[in-house]
């Protein structure tokens, strides 16, 4: 699943092609990919709306529109990417949305055009949700907080500080590696951020939140911004179909190298099941405790 770093790289990425252009019509090809509200609805009021703003919260794309936010995650598979010349929808698109080319920005159309589900090429440019195994998910909403708002902060933020951090850990009584996957704890974090982060600051991954000193939450607070940051500078990590030339797998220091060893001690890294989600951390730089 793309993590904070990805999504953050699409957002940069898609930020200075979409801001001021005007969506001109939807092909909704996987009826089940919208979350709300319904397709009917979506493609009446969808048209002729402008993209204000392009942003990332936590692992979710949040698109401003003129009057709605378009809000995507992208989930196990999802991908977007834009095509600026005539583009035959694939197998696995599940949205496209006709964009005004940018000689037309800002001016939409006098009438919103009739949106079809076929299989003709796209002549305008298009934006493309790809999602193979269709868990990604779609909301137009005029309250997106109803869709972000339970979410925890985001670890990048100047409101995230070290005191603030050792506060929530001590107050939760669960382990640290499934509290820093739960997105209501933490914005943005997945398995792999989470085992990088954990090794970075060498806290094992079953350690008890609230048995976590002062001084090793303020450890665990910068190895997190560190390894995000550094995720972000490679372009996220590409370990399989979904990432799209991200070189941050290049450094990885624990996820994925379980049976090789250790970058800081030599020691095997281990590979254990916390939580339904494979964990990778060194029994020598992270030893169990509390």
């Amino acid at each position: 699943m793309p993590e904070l770093p990805e999504v953050e790289t699409i957002v940069r990425a898609l930020r200075p092609a979409l801001v001021g252009r005007t969506i001109l019509s939807a092909d909704l090809r996987w009826p089940r990919t919208l979350a709300e509200p319904s397709p009917a609805a979506f493609k009446k009021r969808i048209c002729g709306q402008c993209i204000e703003g392009v942003s990332r919260r936590a692992k979710f794309l949040d698109f401003r529109l003129t009057t709605f936010d378009l809000i995507i995650h992208l989930r196990m598979s999802g991908d977007l990417h834009l095509e600026e010349t005539a583009y035959t929808p694939q197998k696995h698109d599940r949205l496209l949305l006709s964009l005004a080319p940018t000689s037309s920005l800002h001016a939409p159309p006098s009438s919103p055009p009739v949106t079809r589900h076929t299989s003709h090429v796209t002549h305008h440019s298009s934006l493309v949700f790809t999602d193979p195994r269709k868990f990604g998910r779609v909301w137009l909403t005029a309250q997106p907080e109803e869709v972000l708002g339970n979410l925890g902060p985001e670890p990048l933020e100047p409101s995230f500080t070290p005191q603030t951090f050792y506060e929530r850990l001590h107050g939760r009584n669960r382990q640290l590696k499934p509290l820093l996957l739960d997105q209501t704890f933490i914005a943005g974090l997945g398995n792999i951020y989470t085992d990088e982060a954990l090794h970075m600051a060498g806290l094992h991954p079953l350690r008890r939140a609230d048995s976590v000193t002062a001084q090793q939450a303020e450890d665990l607070w910068r190895a997190v911004r560190a390894v995000l940051e550094e995720g972000i500078r490679a372009n996220g990590a590409s370990i399989d179909w979904v990432y799209r030339g991200g070189g941050f797998q290049n450094q990885f220091r624990v996820y994925g190298r379980g049976g090789q060893p250790c970058p800081v001690c030599g020691t095997k890294i281990m590979r254990i099941v916390s939580g339904q989600r494979g964990t990778h951390f060194c029994p020598l730089c992270q030893p169990f405790e509390g």
